[in-house]
């Protein structure tokens, strides 16, 4: 069991509740429509739109259930309203430098919200974890999938 808060941005949340909304009240009433319709179009055995809409229905409530689980577990963090932006804490955006002065800036934000190609990584990711409480001239040094890397930070940023 993980004992780690889940932390989510404000708007990390608001996106987790308009896919919830959206699969309640657009998607699954669409296929609850069309599974409707295809049921009193007699056998359901051989009926592709019923057996196809159920498989649908499935999935969309287990999504649902999903993205409620994750809402009701959610600790909203708002990085605007972090005291300490000297160093790296939830919400942050930092940039840093590699052994070999390639420079990379990232958003820690929650696991929920990761996406790697825009710069945001979770707040359990190894980079994140080796980056918690550093300040600006700090020195890391984090174990990835690649081998071990040393990055120091050059910038620390928060939303305004």
């Amino acid at each position: 069991m993980n004992n780690q808060p889940n932390y989510i941005t404000p708007e990390g949340f608001a996106k987790l509740r308009a896919d919830y909304d959206h699969l309640l009240g657009v998607e699954r009433p669409r296929v609850v429509e069309v599974v409707s319709w295809a049921a009193g179009n007699g056998d359901r055995s051989e009926n592709g739109d019923y057996l196809y809409g159920r498989k649908r229905m499935r999935e969309i409530d287990g999504q649902l259930k999903r993205l409620s689980k994750k809402m009701k577990d959610a600790k909203v963090v708002d990085p605007r309203q972090q005291p300490d932006k000297a160093r790296v804490y939830f919400g942050a955006t930092v940039t840093i430098a590699d052994e070999d002065d390639r420079q990379r800036t990232v958003t820690i934000v929650g696991n929920d919200e990761t996406d790697v190609d825009a710069g945001r990584i979770g707040w359990g990711s190894p980079l994140a974890r080796a980056l918690r409480r550093a300040a600006v001239g700090d020195l890391r040094r984090v174990t990835l999938p690649a081998g071990e890397k040393e990055y120091e930070v050059l910038a620390i940023a928060y939303p305004s």
